[in-house]
């Protein structure tokens, strides 16, 4: 009888421990599972976006925070992450800082780059070259010029973006209008860039056909340029003419007095030239230019469109800026200017003298 007994207390105990240990392994694997799910990571997918910008100056400046605010609004959009606030870069003019910067993100494995400016665009194709990175450029006024693809409609490589080309008749015609009498423009430009390259060759056709003449300053940087516009001034020109020129526009805030004081209009490329002191800006609308390379990269990361094939965006919104504090220092009226620019452009904005962009 103990026997037997001591038998069934042992079955018992062995069948109550299997029933434990059953229901603790049943047990951990709901943990499990619960912690997993509850740890499960995020599946949005997050890209890496390089933005890097030639310089400092207004335009640039402009373009760049027009593509963040674009990139943010079509990540929430779309419920993915474009990361660029660990990769955008400023080169500062410098070729040697350019070439670094590409250097990093081919190393940080970005998964774009926006380049803005033609020498960014140049460098960052030199940096990636062999690497299956895909580059979005923002105002190349010349991409194919500047040999950054063979063709606006169908770019053929890994590179695409936006440009800013200058329509240098239209801006010159707005010169005429406003002085019908003007006998000798000034040329003031950088050879170092092709961004200035045609639309100079452009003006030289123009002026020439129009039996007026020339004169030509050019310069690489802040002081010199200052200087050019010296030279130019003691020419005696009527006018002056830039076109989408990154010296220049660096330079600027450092000339436009002067050719106020002269009473000389400094007609320019870009409404940018406008807000830092120029008489007049013609051109793109950089907010929208940055805009609209922001969409570029959404279709190239988020929705697989080739670069090979995504066609250049050109714009010709034919829109005027005066500076109204210049237009006064010049003796001119608004409103007389406003009516004189009418009929070359379709709409004739105004501002004021400032350091940057406010949007």
């Amino acid at each position: 009888m103990k026997t037997s007994k001591m038998r069934k207390i042992i079955a018992a105990v062995l069948a109550l421990t299997l029933v434990l240990a059953l229901s603790a392994c049943g047990g951990s694997g709901e943990n499990s599972g619960s912690t997993a799910a509850s740890e499960s990571p995020d599946t949005a997918k997050t890209f890496k976006v390089g933005i890097v910008q030639y310089m400092d100056h207004a335009s640039l400046n402009q373009i760049t925070e027009s593509v963040q605010q674009e990139l943010d609004a079509k990540g929430q959009e779309l419920g993915v992450t474009f990361d660029y606030k660990d990769y955008t870069e400023n080169g500062q003019g410098s070729a040697d800082t350019l070439a670094q910067i590409g250097a990093e993100l081919v190393s940080d494995e970005v998964d774009i780059i926006v380049a803005i400016a033609t020498p960014t665009a140049q460098t960052m194709m030199s940096a990636t070259e062999g690497k299956d990175i895909p580059i979005v450029f923002s105002a190349v006024t010349d991409p194919v010029g500047a040999k950054i693809v063979s063709d606006l409609t169908t770019p053929g490589g890994n590179v695409t973006g936006t440009s800013d080309a200058l329509n240098t008749n239209a801006i010159l015609d707005l010169m005429m209008a406003a002085n019908p009498d003007t006998d000798t423009v000034g040329l003031l430009y950088s050879k170092s860039e092709d961004s200035s390259t045609q639309a100079i060759a452009d003006a030289k056709a123009y002026l020439d056909q129009k039996g007026i003449r020339y004169v030509e300053k050019t310069g690489t940087n802040t002081d010199e340029i200052s200087s050019a516009a010296d030279a130019l001034i003691a020419e005696g020109v009527d006018a002056v003419f830039t076109p989408t020129d990154n010296t220049v526009m660096s330079a600027e805030l450092a000339i436009y007095e002067k050719f106020t004081e002269a009473k000389i209009p400094h007609y320019c490329g870009a409404d940018s030239f406008a807000l830092n002191g120029a008489f007049c800006g013609f051109g793109v609308d950089y907010a929208n230019l940055g805009k609209e390379t922001a969409d570029m990269v959404v279709e190239i990361l988020a929705n697989g469109a080739d670069p090979a094939t995504l066609s250049v965006k050109t714009f010709d919104n034919g829109i005027a800026t005066v500076n109204s504090d210049t237009c006064t220092a010049l003796g001119y009226d608004i409103e007389t200017i406003k009516s004189a620019f009418a009929p070359y452009c379709t709409e004739v904005k105004t501002t004021s003298t400032q350091q940057e962009f406010n949007s």
